[in-house]
């Protein structure tokens, strides 16, 4: 078997088997031994969460990566998602433009930009057009 087949064969089983990260969807997600994990974000389907127009998804487990999360969140055009961050957190945008809004002033980032809110802010992600990207999180355990 040579390394494309070894590659393939690993991302569809980590599909059938179904273990992505915090949703009843399976994505695609390599787990190389030496624990380097490789996600195909563009396989990633979020999930509702909390408000109509917010959705989202983890993409590791406390398990695979136990000190910094990450994930994929999507927001529809005219969403405003308030959230108080109890952790460090950068954001990737994909599509689309997102906006945070915090002490009556907007920062915005389109595709390939990355944004970053410090532990503590109380913001709100907003989006003026269809708007999807990927959060990375620290501590991983930004929930409990």
């Amino acid at each position: 078997m040579n390394k494309s087949e070894e590659l393939l064969r690993s991302i569809l089983a980590e599909v059938l088997r179904g273990q992505a990260a915090g949703g009843s969807r399976p994505f695609a997600k390599q787990k190389d031994p030496s624990g380097v994990i490789a996600v195909r974000t563009a396989t990633v389907e979020c999930e509702p969460f909390q408000q109509d127009g917010v959705r989202v998804r983890d993409l590791l487990t406390l398990e695979e990566a136990p000190r910094i999360g990450a994930g994929v969140m999507e927001l529809d055009a005219g969403t405003k998602f308030p959230w108080e961050l109890t952790y460090d957190e950068y954001d990737l945008v994909l599509e689309g433009t997102l906006e945070i809004e915090i002490d009556g002033r907007t920062i915005s980032g389109g595709p390939g930009d990355i944004l970053y809110i410090p532990k503590g802010s109380k913001i709100a992600f907003c989006s003026q057009t269809a708007t999807r990207y990927a959060y990375f999180v620290f501590p991983a355990s930004w929930n409990s």
